[in-house]
């Protein structure tokens, strides 16, 4: 995620919680309920009696279910389930899908400028899970990341989503949408291209081999557009050998880090996590990696899929230090004492060629080949 972005974001909703000018209508109805009127939940109440918290319950997983395959002719449904995009994207979007052989149906809240949010909080959930609920749709298709996702989790019927099977696709901020859908319903969805995404060669390969294919889609390794370049820039590079195997869960990484310690955090216990993330500099890829590793989360990995760090490299000019380490330093320095294979630089992430992870599929890291191998089919 953009830190120029992040920072206007929490600078916003600090203005925002202090002065009460909105009056909480921003927040989910289940969020707001707990937020003390007079202080927007700034301060404590310290009158009150302490209680001991309690112990949340071990969520256990859900069965394994996998979406039917999507068909040429399917219809693949537009939502925005964080942030909008122009109405000229939408238009460029839906021809896209057409050509490719998709009939679309368009949200209604896709365009709408509600702050950095595509509609209120509310609005979006509600459209998500109307085409959930609607026979003709097969796929939901995010038109862009941005954020707002993890604000409406607490609004969305996962046991309707585990109902009605469909493929949900997006990355980015969804990274918060697809692994909670995953561990809530079973149903497993996929970390791939939104609707605005370039679908070039790679990307559109991928893409139907996995979610338009009953069979495994196989071995992808780095893409030609990587190709003979450093490791610092792309080039997949092997940084703890070996080969483990296990469900693919993940995404951008500041996703993955902001949603632990919630109802919603990615269960990592021998699966393979996948990462990526864009315009971060290395002491905040380290921050929120160190975060991972010393909530004993990130040790409990079967093996680390790493995609690219787009534009994450330490800068020369405008960082926030004048001497920094590298990113190759903070992950070697991370990632290799966890002794468990690691590959950097797949194509996942905010890049042209990426390709589509099936978050719950069954996969295969092979650290000295730099490959990883889909095991299963993802969809049914």
């Amino acid at each position: 995620m953009n830190n120029r972005t992040r920072r206007g974001f929490l600078r916003t909703a600090a203005a925002t919680a202090v002065t009460g000018l909105l009056g909480g209508a921003l927040l989910p109805e289940t969020l707001r309920s707990q937020i003390s009127p007079d202080t927007t939940g700034i301060l404590p109440d310290t009158s009150a009696p302490r209680r001991t918290p309690r112990r949340r319950k071990k969520e256990e997983p859900r069965p394994l279910l996998k979406p039917p395959m999507l068909k040429p002719g399917d219809t693949i449904a537009l939502v925005a389930p964080a942030s909008g995009v122009s109405r000229g994207e939408i238009l460029e979007a839906t021809e896209t899908l057409k050509r490719l052989g998709f009939a679309v149906k368009t949200g209604s809240h896709l365009t709408k400028d509600f702050g950095y949010l595509a509609a209120p909080d509310q609005e979006r959930a509600d459209e998500f899970m109307r085409f959930i609920a609607d026979p003709e749709v097969k796929c939901l298709m995010a038109v862009r990341g941005g954020y707002g996702v993890m604000r409406i989790l607490p609004l969305l019927d996962f046991e309707a989503i585990r109902a009605n099977p469909k493929i949900i696709i997006g990355y980015s901020d969804l990274t918060a949408l697809v692994n909670p859908i995953f561990q809530k319903s079973g149903v497993i969805a996929f970390h791939g291209p939104v609707a605005t995404s370039t679908f070039d060669t790679y990307t559109l390969d991928s893409f139907r081999r996995t979610v338009m294919s009953n069979q495994a889609a196989g071995t992808f390794d780095e893409s030609e557009e990587f190709s003979g370049i450093r490791f610092s820039e792309a080039r997949a590079a092997t940084i703890v050998p070996g080969k483990a195997q296990g469900r693919l869960v993940g995404g951008n990484l500041s996703l993955v880090a902001a949603l632990m310690g919630t109802p919603y955090q990615i269960d990592l216990r021998g699966n393979i996590l996948f990462l990526e993330e864009i315009e971060e500099e290395p002491y905040r890829i380290d921050r929120m990696l160190m975060q991972l590793a010393l909530s004993g989360k990130l040790g409990e990995c079967a093996g680390v899929a790493l995609g690219r760090f787009t534009k994450c490299e330490a800068r020369t000019r405008g960082g926030e230090f004048a001497v920094s380490l590298s990113l190759e330093q903070v992950l070697r320095g991370i990632l290799e004492p966890l002794r468990i294979p690691t590959v950097y630089g797949l194509p996942i992430g905010h890049i042209k060629s990426k390709l589509t992870i099936p978050v719950g599929g069954l996969a295969t890291l092979d650290g000295d080949a730099r490959t990883l191998t889909l095991d299963e089919a993802a969809v049914g």
